[in-house]
């Protein structure tokens, strides 16, 4: 099985005085940002972040921050030089190719993509009112490093199973998968982890994946029941042409382009793509996690979709193109929302026991009792007998009838021989 790291940003660029002009931003050498003035943030890099305040997030800050809530980002390590990461508490490395605390970014391509995703989920900024903030800047964080390329020792569906069991079992509350493999189909091993994610109350968040890189269709992690999938939208909300994809697991939609990033070497980066989506939607759940500590992992996924806002002309949902519609993280934490039985977005172990026969129903129990039979008499114990000496049997219907004939045979034989000698001696004899 192989994947695409991110799912994947359609291009990447430094921030430069030119592309981020409109922010207010001036770049040096260096890439060392200062600020300008800006009306809607004493930060303009801040300010550059338009989902902040697009999607209701500074709202939902004045009820939750993420406090209390862990988010494992199975990627390609978090950097860990960065103060924007001050908030990784733990990490390990599946892919045999980073260092033992996950921290070191691995893979030839976008290295950096797994410190890209965590900084939009929880960066905390370089100080109080500067830098690059997270949708969740309070909430912890977990880096699980991936080997997305042929390099990796360890074969990548084992890789990706291997690190929902750490995030698991090291409290994660909230998994971010930002790739994709380019298939609907997932390894078998998958099952198992998944389902232990779901059993143990974690909410997984996947990247439904992009166009622009080769993914006409969401493919797995975002083709599981249960999932979060997460597609994307341009900055006026409708469906990126090139950074996201399309498909019926899509739940709900988020930015995708023109986002920013926190590399591993702290500088800031202008990315695309669902990879940048789904940790904003990671972000969020985040969110509600902390508003309501007691809340199962359905319920949050549930306030989520049914918080969402419906696109324009878009009446018919889920859509594959928003799902359930754009996220609002303000409505997500403050809204009444009726609480959920199950997952609304499906459940892995229904259709493990449909597609895998993995759970067999076990034979009904019989309506009928058996017949009841007598037993057969017992068998006459008899002596054993030496194989050399004849049975009983052998001399009755064997010995007996063959010494019988015999001697028969034998009478007639003389009796002929005996008629035979008379006639020739009757042949011989003169005649008068």
């Amino acid at each position: 099985m192989s994947a695409v790291a991110g799912a994947e940003p359609r291009r990447l660029r430094r921030l430069t005085a030119v592309t981020l002009a409109i922010a207010g931003l001036i770049v040096l050498p260096g890439f060392t940002v200062t600020p300008s003035p800006s009306p809607s943030d004493p930060d303009p890099l801040r300010a550059a972040e338009y989902w902040l305040d697009d999607y209701g997030i500074r709202d939902a800050w004045k009820t939750s921050t993420g406090s209390g809530v862990r988010i494992a980002v199975i990627d390609t390590g978090i950097g860990k030089g960065p103060v924007e990461f001050s908030g990784v508490v733990g990490g390990t490395d599946v892919s045999g190719l980073g260092s033992p605390d996950g921290r070191t970014p691995v893979g030839a391509r976008d290295p950096d993509h797994g410190s890209w995703v965590a900084s939009l989920a929880a960066s905390r900024g370089t100080s109080p009112v500067t830098g690059m903030l997270g949708v969740a800047p309070d909430a912890q964080l977990l880096s699980i490093s991936v080997g997305f390329g042929v390099s990796a020792s360890v074969p990548f569906a084992e890789q990706i199973a291997q690190a929902i069991y750490w995030a698991v079992d090291n409290g994660a509350d909230i998994i971010n998968l930002s790739f994709t493999t380019n298939t609907p189909d997932w390894d078998r091993s998958w099952d198992d982890a998944f389902m232990y994610a779901f059993e143990h109350d974690v909410v997984v968040v996947a990247a439904a994946g992009n166009r622009g890189s080769g993914t006409g269709v969401v493919g797995a992690p975002a083709t599981i029941p249960g999932v979060l999938v997460v597609g994307g939208v341009d900055p006026h909300g409708r469906a990126s042409r090139e950074a996201s994809t399309q498909g019926i697991t899509i739940a709900v939609a988020a930015p995708s382009e023109n986002l920013l990033g926190v590399s591993a070497d702290g500088k800031v980066v202008e990315w695309d793509g669902t990879s940048g989506a789904a940790p904003i939607v990671a972000g969020i759940a985040a969110l509600v996690r902390s508003a309501y500590p007691d809340m199962d992992a359905d319920d949050v996924i549930n306030r989520i979709i049914r918080t969402a806002t419906p696109p324009a002309g878009v009446t018919d949902l889920p859509d594959p193109l928003y799902g359930y519609g754009l996220v609002d993280a303000e409505a997500a934490v403050t809204a009444s929302v009726p609480a959920v039985r199950e997952n609304p977005l499906g459940s892995l172990a229904e259709w493990i026991t449909i597609y895998r026969r993995a759970n067999l129903v076990p034979d009904p129990e019989p309506t009928v009792p058996p017949a009841a039979v007598e037993p057969l008499p017992p068998v006459e114990q008899q002596a054993a007998a030496s194989p050399l000496l004849p049975s009983t049997e052998s001399l009755l219907y064997g010995t007996v009838p063959l010494a019988a004939g015999t001697v028969a045979a034998i009478l007639v034989a003389l009796g002929v021989t005996a008629a035979v000698r008379r006639v020739r001696l009757a042949s011989r004899a003169p005649r008068r």
